[in-house]
């Protein structure tokens, strides 16, 4: 149905802007990456009835130590191709060019240029959300918490499909795909 198809194309598009992305730097104090506890969703409206999907192929560089929160560094790197609707037709549609145009822009990143301490052991980070070759400054709150030997980041971004063209014409009209996505990350990394 078309109805279904409008709404995982902008669940693609929002998923994409997650923004989650790879870091260029790693040091000493980098965690270790766990890809199979962590995730990256998006939540979308399509004709204003809310539609999740995620991207099921990530990978994060996380630099974070405890004592000193603002040293912090984080980059998350997404694979566009790995957007799950739920469905193989949808899947492909939004990889389409006016979509994620996923053949040219085959990944989606997030490098964090600050972490700043907030209240009840947050963090803002702030950095550069890159998807479909479009670069945007972006802040954004991260809890963290530890769980045995791990450190589990949560946070939410909303963001803007327009902003980085993620639906292109006859897609551009909001009526039938909100503008409007929230990405939602869970970055489990061990010591």
């Amino acid at each position: 149905m078309m109805t279904n198809s409008f709404k995982k194309i902008a669940a693609t598009s929002i998923v994409a802007a997650l923004l989650v992305s790879s870091l260029a730097y790693a040091s000493l104090a980098a965690l270790k990456f766990d890809a199979k506890n962590s995730n990256v969703s998006i939540t979308i409206k399509q004709m204003n009835v809310p539609i999740s999907a995620k991207f099921t192929k990530l990978n994060a560089v996380i630099d974070y130590n405890p004592s000193a929160p603002d040293t912090a560094k984080a980059g998350v790197e997404i694979e566009i191709a790995s957007f799950d609707l739920g469905d193989p037709d949808y899947n492909k549609e939004v990889l389409k060019k006016e979509w994620f145009n996923a053949a040219q822009f085959p990944k989606a990143s997030f490098v964090s240029t600050s972490m700043k301490s907030a209240a009840n052991g947050t963090l803002t980070a702030t950095g550069k959300l890159t998807i479909k070759g479009k670069t945007v400054d972006v802040s954004f709150p991260v809890s963290i918490k530890k769980e045995g030997s791990n450190q589990v980041f949560d946070g939410v971004l909303p963001i803007k499909r327009l902003t980085f063209n993620i639906g292109e014409g006859d897609w551009k009209d909001t009526s039938m795909v909100a503008d409007e996505v929230v990405i939602k990350f869970h970055v489990v990394a061990a010591q």
